[in-house]
C-alpha cells in the first residue's frame, strides 16, 4: 500500500469515525432525552390516573353516604329492627339508589350478612354477604377495587361500604361503579400515549378481559406474556412490544398492578409509549449523517490529492532513495527542496549516505579482518589439540633412537599409532570445516516431519539405554495430523541429529529429551527440548554463530549447520533456555516451497545408512 494510499485511508477513517462519533453522540443523547421526556410523560399519566381514581372513589363515597342517610333509607332500617320485619318489601329499593346516584352497583346488607336488595344481581338476594361483616367501621373509609359478581358475567368496580344504624339495627350499604373503558376515556392522553385496562377476574388470561376507551384491543393476545409475568410477580413492569417488522411500530408499556382491599390482583393498569417519533428521528439523524460522511469522502478525494503533490512525492522519493543504499549503491542523493520536516530529512539522509559512502570500504575491511581473525583463532584452537600429542610422539622417536632395537621397535609402533589417530583426527576436523564451506543447496521433496523426528531419535537409541552411560529418556508429543511439507529429507536430518547430538551433549547426567510437532497453519512447528543445565542469555545470543561453542570438545560447526538448513528451508529457529532448567529450539518450516521443483522421496535405507555413519563417528 502507498504512502499516497494510507495518507488518504486515515483522513478518510478520521473523517468517518469523527461523524460516526457524533451521530452516535447525538443520537445516544436524543434516544436518553426522549426516554427521560417519556418517563416524565407515563409518570405525569400515572399522577393522572390516581388522582382520577382518588376523585372517582371520593364521589363513589359521596354517592354510598347519600344513600345512606337517606329516609328512605333509615326508614327502612327502622322497619327491620322490629321483630318479625318483612325484608321483602324492599327487595327493589336498591335499584332506586342506584339510579338516584348514577351507581351501577348498589346493594343492602342486613346485619347478619344476608343480602336484603341487590340492583345488579336480584337473584343473590338472601345469600350471605360475610365479607361486608367482617369489617365493624366501614365509616370514614375509602373506596376500594372489589370484583362484582354479575348474573352472566364478573366486573371490575370501585366500591365503597357506609352503614346506618337506628338503635341496635345495622344496615350495610354497597356501592360502587364500573372500572372500564368510560374510565379510561376521562384520562387525557398525550400524543403517542395510550391506556390500556386488563380485569383481572379470571384465573388465566383472556383477551376480552383488556380494553382501551375505545373498547376492545386488537392483538390482545400479544400482552398475555405481560400479564401472566404480572400474575406470577404482582409489581411494576416495562416492556416493549413491536407490533410489526418497522421498528416505528414498537410501544413501550409500563404496566402496574391494581389491587383489592385485600392484596388480590384484580387488574393492570398498561401506559403505553409509542417509539415512532424517536425512531423517525433517529433515521434523519441517519439521513443527514450518510450525506456529511459523502461529502466528506470528497473531501477526503481532494484533500489527499493535494496532500499527496505536498507530501508524498518527496517520501516516494526518500524511499527510492533508501532502495537504491539497501541495494548497494550508498552514495545515492536525493534531490528535494524546502526547510520543513521533509527538507530536514532528506538533507540527513543525504548527508547519511555520504558518510556511509566514506565508511564503506573501511568498514567492509574491518569486518572481513574481524572474520579472518574468527575463523584462525577456531582453527588453531581445532590444531592445537591433535598437534601437542604429534610433537610428543616426534620428541619420544628421536629419543628411541638411542634404545635397543627392541625397544626402539616398542616406541616406534606406538607411536606410528598415535600419529595415525592424530592425522585422522586433523582430517577430520578439516573435514568439517569444509563440510560446512560446502553446504549443499536443499532438493525438496515431500517429506513426512514426524518420521524425520523418530528416525534422527532411532539412530541415538543405543546410546540413550547403554549400559555404563547415564540414563536419556525419550518424550513424543507428535501430531498425527501433521500434513507432509516440501523439504530436502537429507539436511532436515542432518539438522535434527545435530540437534539431538547438542541435547546429550547437554545432559551428560542423563536426562530427557522431549519432541514436539504441531500444525502452524502454513508452517510446521518443530520443538526439541532438553533438561540438561541451561545456557545464559549471552550464550543463547551467539549460539549459531559458526565456530562458536560452549563445550571444551567441538568445532562450534553444529547449531550453525541446522540454521543453515533451516534458513534455505525459508524457515525460522530460534532458542529459549534457563540455566539449570533445560533448553528448547524452536524451528518453524513452511508446508510448501513456492516455485521450487520437487523431486521423489530419498531413499529411506540410504538416509539410515548415511545416519548410522554419523553415529558410529559420534561414538
Amino acid at each position: 500500500m502507498t504512502f499516497r494510499t494510507k495518507v488518504f485511508l486515515i483522513f478518510l477513517i478520521t473523517v468517518l469515525a469523527s461523524v460516526s462519533l457524533v451521530v452516535y453522540g447525538v443520537t445516544f443523547y436524543t434516544q436518553r432525552a426522549f426516554e427521560q421526556m417519556d418517563a416524565q410523560r407515563t409518570h405525569a399519566l400515572e399522577v393522572q390516573f390516581a388522582k382520577e381514581f382518588a376523585q372517582r372513589g371520593e364521589t363513589i363515597v359521596q354517592q354510598v353516604e347519600n344513600i345512606t342517610n337517606a329516609d328512605v333509607t333509615v326508614h327502612m332500617v327502622l322497619d327491620l329492627a322490629r321483630p318479625n320485619a318483612d325484608t321483602s318489601l324492599y327487595l327493589h329499593d336498591a335499584n332506586g339508589a342506584a339510579q338516584s346516584q348514577a351507581l351501577d352497583f348498589v346493594e343492602f346488607v342486613n346485619s347478619d350478612g344476608t343480602l336484603i336488595s341487590s340492583a345488579q344481581y336480584p337473584a343473590r338476594v338472601g345469600y350471605k354477604n360475610d365479607w361486608v361483616t367482617s369489617s365493624k367501621n366501614w365509616d370514614g373509609t375509602r373506596a376500594f377495587l372489589k370484583r362484582e359478581e354479575l348474573p352472566d358475567t364478573a366486573a371490575l368496580s370501585l366500591t365503597a361500604v357506609r352503614t346506618q344504624t337506628v338503635g341496635n339495627k345495622t344496615i350495610y350499604i354497597i356501592g360502587g361503579r364500573r372500572l372500564d373503558q368510560n374510565f379510561l376515556a376521562t384520562l387525557e392522553l398525550p400524543e403517542g400515549m395510550r391506556a390500556l385496562l386488563y380485569r383481572n377476574l379470571e384465573a388465566t388470561f383472556v383477551a376480552s378481559a383488556l380494553t382501551d376507551a375505545n373498547g376492545g384491543v386488537q392483538q390482545a393476545e400479544t400482552f398475555q406474556s405481560l400479564i401472566e409475568q404480572i400474575q406470577k410477580q404482582p409489581q411494576d413492569l416495562i416492556k416493549t412490544i413491536s407490533w410489526n417488522h418497522d421498528p416505528a411500530s414498537a410501544e413501550t408499556f409500563h404496566a402496574m398492578p391494581l389491587k383489592g382491599r385485600n392484596g388480590e390482583l384484580l387488574g393492570v393498569l398498561l401506559l403505553g409509549s409509542s417509539a415512532k417519533e424517536l425512531v423517525l428521528l433517529k433515521r434523519e439523524i441517519l439521513k443527514i449523517a450518510v450525506v456529511v460522511s459523502l461529502a466528506a469522502l470528497v473531501i477526503g478525494l481532494l484533500l489527499s490529492w493535494w496532500v499527496s503533490r505536498r507530501i508524498t512525492r518527496p517520501v516516494e522519493e526518500l524511499a527510492n532513495g533508501a532502495r537504491d543504499v539497501a541495494s548497494g549503491r550508498w552514495d545515492t542523493k536525493i534531490d528535494v527542496k524546502g526547510s520543513d520536516e521533509i527538507g530536514q530529512l532528506a538533507n540527513a539522509f543525504n548527508e547519511m549516505t555520504g558518510t556511509l559512502s566514506a565508511q564503506k570500504e573501511k568498514l567492509v575491511q574491518t569486518e572481513r579482518v574481524a572474520a579472518w581473525r574468527e575463523l584462525a583463532r577456531r582453527l588453531a584452537h581445532e590444531l592445537r589439540n591433535p598437534l601437542f600429542p604429534l610433537q610428543i610422539t616426534v620428541e619420544n622417536l628421536q629419543r628411541a633412537r638411542q634404545l635397543g632395537p627392541q625397544q626402539f621397535q616398542e616406541v616406534f609402533t606406538e607411536a606410528t599409532a598415535t600419529l595415525k589417530a592424530e592425522f585422522a583426527n586433523l582430517n577430520s576436523i578439516v573435514t568439517r570445516f569444509s563440510d560446512f564451506s560446502k553446504m549443499p543447496a536443499p532438493e525438496f521433496s515431500k517429506v513426512n516431519v514426524n518420521e524425520a523426528l523418530r528416525d534422527a531419535i532411532r539412530l541415538f537409541e543405543p546410546q540413550f539405554t547403554a549400559v555404563g552411560k547415564p540414563h536419556i529418556g525419550t518424550e513424543y508429543f507428535l501430531s498425527d495430523s501433521l500434513p507432509e511439507i516440501d523439504a530436502d529429507s537429507d539436511l532436515l536430518h542432518k539438522a535434527f541429529q545435530n540437534l539431538v547430538l547438542n541435547a546429550m551433549d547437554a545432559m551428560p547426567a542423563g536426562g530427557t529429551l522431549s519432541l514436539r510437532s504441531s500444525d502452524g497453519g502454513d508452517t510446521v512447528r518443530i520443538e526439541v527440548s532438553d533438561t540438561g543445565r541451561g545456557l545464559t542469555p549471552e550464550e543463547c545470543s551467539r549460539l549459531f554463530t559458526p565456530y562458536y561453542t560452549t563445550k571444551q570438545l567441538g568445532t562450534g560447526l553444529g547449531l550453525a549447520i541446522v540454521q543453515s538448513v533451516v534458513s534455505d528451508h525459508h524457515g525460522t529457529i530460534s532458542v529459549s533456555s534457563e540455566e539449570g532448567h533445560g533448553t528448547t529450539f524452536r524451528i518453524e518450516l513452511p508446508k510448501r516451497q513456492g516455485g521450487a521443483a520437487l523431486k521423489p522421496k530419498a531413499d529411506v535405507a540410504s538416509v539410515e545408512k548415511e545416519s548410522e555413519r554419523a553415529a558410529t563417528a559420534k561414538d
